[in-house]
């Protein structure tokens, strides 16, 4: 059976690896690597014509408060004269607001359409019952993946398709970049057997690199140049996604019916978390995030972004305008592009093809890493992805709003610096005012003294105003909450989630903090030519020891005795207005510790999700399933280390 599924599919043996690949006939396309310098000439600009009102509305509104704030920090600070260092801190703490802004408006035009009951989406879904005629792909990339948990998911995946007389537009491909033949033969013994499972259903295709260059965009890029041209488009799945038949559907439905649709991104919901973090990210994706999506999609339209998984793409479209270059350079900022999504997105747009997102499906999930450490890992890699792409943005050949997007994405991580900066700037100036003697005869020609008085009304509108900015997305996430359970005429559903909320806000005050070094130092890293390198990424829940937990946290420790210790000896009012930040730091071991364990019966209620409450279908059937396969895995191991003895004998 092996020897005739190879025979009859597998194509060019050198480019794989392992014992055992099943393969389609070749259907190759060229991939040319794009010039960022190359200027294209778009034609659907006259469709782009009136999304200037929506953007500047945005930008225009974060400017003006950024502005107002600004004026009312400068009233505060300069009470008789600006310094040099007050006003280096009215920079960064206007910058710092400045970012927080644009998030916060952006969720807010994103609550308008949610709360009136409209789609926000940025593309029409056609009707359920429309025809579909094309082919699609659906690409599972894995390096070093669970291979039951996958297997699980495609499954589901697959008879739900089924179930919707829709199983024969879809091919499955596991394209494998897993170094060794241990763990590679272990995850392609267990892919033969789903192929063969569901060999009825849907064909599911396997490979394994011999060489895994440019990671994970070159092995999209190997599957696009060899089999492409046999599907009309292509969905990319991580490790942990799941998506819901209805919602592939209405993903291929969609870019069928609109044939200048180069790429839809779906918005997925975080689900199956078990420690304290996972369910405290779920809570707060699944929250909040529907009104940051939609105001996203607002003014975004159709040059949006791409997050790299849960999202459709058309195949021609992407194999001949996102072709990635290597950068000129070292690392971090030369060699394979790392963040690939965004600038294959930023391709995309260029050469006219529209970029959209559609966040009221709802069938489309991913998991979350399940501590702190691993969250810092994964953002550690996605920072050098991202603060890559300042070699890109100045590039002649791009969009106005391909800039927009890798801008923002390395201003992401770049911001930690900023409000960090801001932080010691803040001590600086409060020693500066216990230890400076003030000069009350500024000018010889004054015959009175200048009394340096603060306008305590000044910085208490500032203050409400900043944390009204900051809050805002959470408070419009609780809103639609209240409003879903007014419908549903569930007022315990509204006390939990207002519980929830104030849950959550505490911890994510806490864990700003250790996130704010964490992103400084990485910043600082690689900024000073330190790559990141490439490292499988854990998805499964496990009890950290505690000594770990301290050990990963020293540094967050002694800055935060550090930082404590100054703000008392200036004023016991300045360690009370910096106590968050503080504490966080100071409290950043036990908070690694705590957030790693199993969440408790009081967080699984007060942070549970519609997700939890009621599950979709496709993620029961996973669980499910992914368990047959792992008791099938588990066997067969058992099988090989008991035949192993006496193979060796």
């Amino acid at each position: 059976m092996d020897e005739a599924v190879n025979e009859n599919f597998k194509e060019e043996p050198p480019r794989d690896a392992g014992l055992w690949t099943r393969l389609p006939e070749s259907s190759a396309m060229v991939m040319p690597a794009q010039d960022f310098t190359k200027v294209v000439a778009l034609e659907a600009e006259k469709r782009r014509r009136g999304y200037w009102v929506p953007r500047a509305a945005i930008f225009a509104g974060a400017a003006v408060l950024t502005a107002a704030f600004a004026y009312e920090l400068f009233g505060i600070l300069a009470f008789v004269k600006m310094t040099p260092v007050q006003f280096l801190f009215l920079v960064l703490s206007t910058i710092s607001f400045g970012w927080i802004a644009l998030g916060s408006l952006s969720a807010a035009l994103g609550f308008l359409p949610l709360f009136a009951g409209e789609r926000a989406d940025s593309i029409i879904e056609p009707p359920v019952a429309t025809p579909l005629t094309s082919r699609t792909a659906l690409l599972f990339p894995v390096y070093h993946e669970d291979p039951a948990r996958i297997a699980g998911a495609i499954e589901a995946m697959v008879l739900e398709l089924q179930a919707l007389g829709r199983a024969d537009k879809f091919d499955i491909f596991i394209l494998s970049d897993t170094r060794g033949d241990e763990a590679g033969n272990v995850e392609a013994d267990l892919y033969r057997e789903l192929s063969e499972a569901l060999l009825p259903v849907m064909p599911v295709y396997y490979r394994r690199r011999a060489d895994n260059r440019a990671r994970k965009a070159g092995n999209i890029a190997d599957w696009v140049t060899r089999f492409g041209g046999a599907y009309e488009s292509f969905v990319i799945l991580d490790a942990d996604s799941v998506m819901s038949g209805d919602t592939l559907a209405a993903l291929a439905l969609a870019m069928q019916a609109d044939p200048k649709a180069g790429l839809i991104q779906s918005v997925p919901r975080l689900i199956g978390g078990e420690t304290l973090l996972q369910r405290l990210q779920q809570f707060a994706s699944n929250t909040y995030g529907p009104s940051v999506a939609a105001g996203l999609a607002f003014w975004h339209r159709d040059q949006g972004n791409y997050w790299g998984h849960n999202a459709i793409i058309r195949t021609r479209a992407f194999a001949d305008a996102a072709g990635l270059p290597d950068l000129v350079g070292r690392k971090p900022f030369g060699g394979h592009i790392l963040s690939h999504d965004f600038v294959e997105a930023v391709l995309l747009q260029r050469a006219g093809w529209g970029v959209h997102m559609m966040p009221a499906l709802e069938g489309s999930f991913e998991g979350a890493p399940p501590n702190i450490i691993d969250v810092v890992t994964r953002d550690r890699r996605w920072a050098q992805g991202n603060l890559q792409h300042l070699a890109i943005v100045s590039q002649p050949g791009l969009t106005p709003m391909g800039r927009v997007h890798l801008g923002m994405g390395a201003t992401s991580y770049i911001i930690s610096a900023v409000w960090a900066a801001s932080l010691v700037v803040g001590i600086v100036l409060a020693l500066q005012s216990q230890q400076i003697i003030p000069s009350y005869f500024r000018d010889a020609r004054t015959l009175f003294p200048i009394w340096p008085v603060i306008d305590p009304g000044a910085a208490l509108r500032l203050f409400l105003a900043t944390l009204t900015v900051v809050l805002l997305p959470k408070g419009l996430g609780l809103i639609l909450a209240w409003k879903r359970a007014r419908r549903e005429r569930d007022g315990a559903a509204a006390i939990r989630v207002t519980i929830g909320v104030a849950y959550e806000t505490i911890y994510s005050m806490l864990i700003a903090p250790i996130l704010m070094l964490t992103q400084t130092a990485g910043a600082t890293q690689i900024l000073s030519g330190f790559d990141s390198g490439w490292k499988a990424q854990k998805r499964d829940g496990s009890d950290l020891p505690f000594f770990d937990a301290m050990y990963f946290a020293r540094w967050h420790t002694g800055v935060g005795l550090a930082v404590g210790t100054i703000a008392w000896i200036v004023s016991p009012g300045l360690l009370a207005w910096m106590a968050p930040v503080v504490a966080g730091l100071v409290l950043a071991g036990p908070l690694v510790w705590i957030t790693a364990r199993r969440a408790g019966p009081f967080e699984d209620w007060a942070l549970s999700t519609v997700e939890d409450l009621v599950p979709a279908p496709v993620l029961v059937e996973t669980q499910s399933k992914s368990r047959v396969w792992a008791g099938r895995m588990r066997a067969e191991q058992a099988i090989d280390a008991e035949a192993a003895p006496a193979a060796a004998a």
